[in-house]
């Protein structure tokens, strides 16, 4: 899916032709309503941007995207950023502004359980993520967490694209799955899984999704880097101070088979669980409980310096 701003004429610059620039985002989600909120109120174009979004379907292919050049900024997990630094590419990514602060995942049981545990797993075919990345990381944290050894106490099936889990899923693989929204509540709605558990609840403020950029982009283009960030704060600043509904209004049209009523539903559970932050800038402490999840995974070896993948300058700048 590929969506282009729309929203009213620059405030910054009325009378300039705005910068075409290329946001390649892991998925098109309900999770990232700050970064729709944005687009559909014009808040790029005030700031100069003309933007379009690529989905890449997979942090992986979000960050290739970025490496190879066909996205100016990517939109996805950090940990992504993590591996292209640990690969030695001299030209790394490094991430400007984050987005959301817990997991946006949910667990969707195909039977109704009244009173989910987690030892309810156990035995159990459950459909995951990819390896490495960070849906299934944290699923796999939770369920140390909770005393289950992901390995041994269920059957982890990980061999399905990241787009076509929840159908999957609802064509009889797997006895609960890990999914997003809007897919969590249409599973709900379509009477074929129940929503159990959020991984957001359970793992903690985590930074699970952030923009990031080449270090050249960033060198090159730093008031492009500002005015993006400049206008995700202002999404971020709207969410938190509109109710769901009025949020939905805004978003709707970026979720055409996504009913108001389901679009509400999913905001609210959002907000409730304090999924969204409230501005752009990138947790420390966040970043290093992100390491330790990345290590606990056996994907990192040695501890990465905020400083070195993280700059929040153009976030505090935003936010002020």
């Amino acid at each position: 899916m590929t969506g282009c701003l729309s929203g009213c004429s620059s405030k910054k610059q009325p009378s300039a032709k705005l910068t075409k620039v290329t946001l390649n985002e892991v998925t098109h989600s309900i999770f990232y309503a700050p970064q729709y909120v944005a687009l559909e109120k014009g808040y790029f174009k005030e700031e100069g941007i003309d933007l379009k979004i690529d989905i890449g379907f997979g942090a992986d292919k979000s960050m290739t995207a970025v490496i190879s050049d066909n996205a100016d900024i990517g939109f996805m997990g950090p940990e992504a950023a993590i591996y292209q630094y640990n690969e030695g590419n001299k030209d790394y990514a490094v991430c400007f502004a984050q987005l959301t602060q817990r997991a946006g995942n949910f667990l969707v049981s195909r039977e109704e359980i009244k009173d989910f545990k987690w030892e309810d797993l156990k035995g159990k075919d459950v459909i995951g993520g990819r390896k490495g990345g960070m849906p299934q990381m944290i699923f796999e944290y939770i369920l140390k967490k909770k005393g289950l050894d992901p390995k041994k106490d269920l059957n982890l099936i990980q061999n399905i694209d990241f787009a076509n889990t929840s159908g999957a899923f609802s064509g009889g693989s797997g006895d609960f799955t890990v999914e997003f929204e809007p897919n969590a509540t249409a599973l709900e709605q379509q009477g074929a899984g129940y929503v159990v558990s959020s991984l957001g609840i359970e793992s903690g403020f985590v930074p699970y999704t952030a923009y990031c950029a080449k270090k050249s982009y960033i060198k090159k283009h730093p008031e492009i880097i500002q005015g993006f960030t400049n206008a995700i704060a202002k999404g971020q600043i709207y969410v938190k101070n509109h109710t769901p509904e009025e949020i939905a209004d805004v978003i709707k049209d970026q979720f055409p088979d996504t009913s108001k009523k389901d679009l509400i539903t999913i905001i609210k559970r959002y907000k409730d669980q304090d999924t969204y932050k409230t501005t752009p800038v990138f947790s420390k402490k966040g970043f290093y409980l992100l390491q330790d999840i990345l290590k606990d995974a056996g994907e990192l070896k040695e501890t990465i310096p905020f400083q070195t993948l993280i700059d929040n300058t153009y976030a505090k700048k935003a936010i002020q």
